[in-house]
């Protein structure tokens, strides 16, 4: 897929008030500090498009942007670690579980994993969320270029073994680094391919 426009479109504060779901919309979530908004603009082509911070859990709010004028890519608050009080993390899962469940056009939910650890109980856990909730989703690995050669690939067998020990099948697997936008292209054909299916089909989300 080439990106030829990316725009932002707005912040809600709810689910409720998003863009009209008139089009196919893809979602990228993860912990804290995984390094969600740089691997979006890795993906865009675009170094600011999303904002990146040094402070784990910047994003606050759910971010639409516009691409090719035919589909949305939806930037979410980070899970996990973020240094907010207990309060205002409650409302960030409250904000992430709602627009995750009733979103109608979220055709793919995009869980982003840091590939430099082992695997952790918050993100497992999420995925089992995904999983029992009926969420489509695919796993993505970020920041492989901060490993030595090796480590990713121990790393992402570990995360599939603990997941097989409760899943029959894994769902899709992207690594990827934003610096160097390693595995960038195959979530971008994911995403073409997944399009392309909908408008043979004719499906539509506004009904």
């Amino acid at each position: 897929m080439v990106i030829k426009t990316a725009e932002f479109v707005k912040s809600s504060q709810k689910w409720q008030d998003c863009p009209e779901p008139t089009m196919a919309e893809y979602a990228f979530i993860g912990r804290s500090n995984v390094g969600k908004s740089s691997l979006i603009n890795a993906m865009m082509n675009h170094k600011d498009l999303a904002k990146t911070s040094q402070t784990p859990g910047k994003t606050q709010l759910i971010n639409h942007f516009l691409v090719n004028e035919n589909w949305f890519l939806t930037d979410l608050p980070g899970y996990g670690y973020a240094k907010v009080s207990k309060s205002l993390r409650k409302d960030f899962e409250k904000l992430i579980t709602n627009y995750i469940l009733n979103r109608q056009n979220l055709v793919n939910l995009f869980v982003l994993i840091d590939s430099r650890l082992a695997p952790q109980k918050i993100d497992l856990e999420f995925m089992q969320w995904c999983g029992e909730s009926n969420v489509p989703f695919s796993i993505v690995f970020t920041k492989v270029d901060k490993l030595k050669a090796g480590a990713a690939d121990r790393n992402v067998e570990a995360y599939k073994k603990e997941l097989l020990n409760t899943w029959e099948d894994l769902p899709e697997i992207y690594v990827t680094s934003a610096e160097k936008k390693t595995g960038t292209d195959n979530i971008l054909k994911f995403i073409s391919e997944t399009n392309q299916f909908l408008i043979k089909n004719k499906v539509r989300f506004d009904d």
